[in-house]
């Protein structure tokens, strides 16, 4: 028996096919989906509706989805999972970089793409229900509120950059490995081909102001990982 849940899906793409599948697979597993088929009039309806992930096609007519990613983006902190065509790197690092939390390749397995929006969803509630607050240096992290300010000034950031920024700042001064980071935020080890944690990071330093050459928040620990530093 499947248990409704309260999560709404906006499926933007337009092979109606694969959407009419993947729409009934998903509400078969409890989600209520909701469908687009251009990518102009998908920016409205993610600010309008606000749907709790959003599934996002490259290929679109009226505006590509990685333009729909990159406008979005700033204004919409929900999850967004981008689909790949089968191989294409250069989309799928496109979209990380301009702010997806993560990608699927074509074609879709539905079990993967069922575990990968299970787990982009239990990040972004884990963060809804937790009250905690950090404050390391010029950066205060507010885990309930899931904002981020700078020298007080607010940091706008996506589901999956608060996500890493705040398991950093959880372990400020301690090295954490790109397998321990991808185990806790995904539920498995980093398959060492995967770089979407790097990009993330690259993202969040651009965003705190901190040097990717001379980084003072956030160092890279060669041949190891990441690590927040105390330094501050």
């Amino acid at each position: 028996m499947v248990v409704a849940s309260a999560d709404r899906i906006l499926l933007v793409g337009d092979d109606r096919k694969l959407s009419r599948l993947v729409t009934e697979f998903l509400e078969n597993n409890g989600y209520s989906v909701l469908t687009e088929t251009r990518g102009d009039r998908a920016i409205e309806r993610i600010m309008r509706e606000a749907p709790d992930l959003v599934i996002l096609d490259p290929m679109l007519p009226g505006l590509d989805g990685l333009s729909v990613c990159r406008r979005v983006r700033a204004q919409y902190q929900s999850p967004i999972l981008m689909l790949a065509a089968g191989g294409d790197e250069a989309d799928e690092l496109a979209g990380l970089e301009l702010g997806a939390d993560d990608y699927i390749s074509k074609p879709v397995r539905p079990q993967l793409l069922l575990a990968r929006i299970r787990a982009l969803l239990r990040r972004a509630h884990r963060f809804d229900a937790n009250q905690r607050r950090l404050k390391l240096g010029p950066v205060v992290i507010d885990a309930g509120q899931r904002t981020v300010h700078l020298d007080g000034r607010p940091v706008e950031v996506t589901t999956a950059e608060f996500e890493l920024l705040w398991l950093l700042a959880r372990h400020a001064g301690q090295v954490l490995t790109r397998d321990q980071i991808n185990f806790v935020l995904r539920g498995h080890e980093w398959d060492g081909l995967d770089r979407s944690i790097d990009l993330t990071i690259s993202r969040l330093r651009r965003k705190l102001g901190d040097d990717g050459r001379n980084p003072g928040l956030i160092r890279s620990i060669r041949s190891a990982g990441y690590m927040w530093t105390l330094s501050q």
